[in-house]
């Protein structure tokens, strides 16, 4: 393997449960006698999309606006993680794999391996609404939209997504470094059993009451009171809350039955093959 492969990619599409994945790799590895703070998640996982590490890498201002720019750069930024001197570099991204604009968003060279979790999109669109500050209607078309996309901030550079079941694909289609997919529904069933191949798959030992421990302080309840006492850096403008409900099935009582049929005539491959299309 190159020298250079040293980025493990946390992938999901938006509101998948990347920031559980997250804080439990992270109180998993730190094995603290408390929580480990949601606001400090970038210690353990870095964004690719955190404009400061781009102003750091250019040596001068970016304008996150400016798309042919930042493309340009990310080569660089991601060549700056691989060279920090660590081994394993856990990189949290929502942007699809392939190229913008003739970039590559998410390049072999740099790449060990990747976890990609993935939620049912009628749960999806409940959250990606409330995160976005969209009615529903709106969130299923932009779930619909090959050239779907996070708009840039002041914080942070432009998140390329596209479709869902595209992004899914992308993601989960055979490639030249290891895989693993993750349920969301599945975390919330047995999150011990979960985290457990997520810990395997790259390769840190399992301990029992270590993995219970990371598991308990990253539930939801105990993210959720995180929130509500400090708030969360990740939380857009337009929602009240980053964690919401951290709930399956809520689609069956929130959404209503003609955007339930159109995310089903969009994406019911892709559902069906992970089992979305039989609750």
């Amino acid at each position: 393997m190159s020298d250079f492969r040293k980025i493990v990619w946390l992938a999901s599409y938006p509101k998948s449960g990347n920031t559980w994945a997250r804080m439990f790799l992270a109180n998993y590895l730190v094995n603290g006698d408390q929580p480990f703070p949601i606001n400090q998640a970038h210690r353990f996982a870095m964004s690719d999309s955190a404009l400061q590490t781009y102003k750091m890498v250019a040596g001068r201002p970016v304008d996150p606006r400016n798309a042919d720019d930042v493309l340009r750069l990310r080569d660089r930024v991601l060549q700056g993680v691989v060279a920090n001197g660590a081994d394993v570099n856990f990189v949290k991204t929502h942007n699809m794999p392939g190229r913008i604009k003739g970039h590559f968003m998410i390049p072999n060279k740099f790449t060990r391996s990747a976890i990609y979790v993935v939620r049912n999109p009628l749960d999806v669109v409940l959250s990606y609404a409330r995160h976005f500050g969209r009615n529903k209607e709106r969130a299923v078309q932009s779930l619909a939209r090959a050239d779907n996309w996070i708009a840039p901030t002041e914080h942070l550079v432009p998140q390329y997504l596209g479709r869902w079941d595209a992004h899914v694909k992308g993601w989960t289609k055979p490639a030249d470094y290891p895989q693993l997919v993750l349920r969301y529904e599945d975390l919330l069933t047995d999150p011990a059993a979960e985290f457990t191949k997520l810990l395997e798959h790259v390769g840190i030992p399992v301990e029992p009451a270590r993995l219970q421990k990371a598991v308990e302080f990253s539930s939801f309840k105990v993210l959720a009171g995180q929130e509500r006492s400090g708030g969360f850096d990740e939380k857009s403008t337009q929602a009240t809350a980053f964690f919401s409900k951290g709930q399956s099935g809520q689609w069956k009582d929130d959404l209503a039955p003609e955007l339930v049929e159109k995310i089903k005539a969009e994406h019911g491959k892709t559902m069906k093959k992970y089992g979305y299309l039989d609750e």
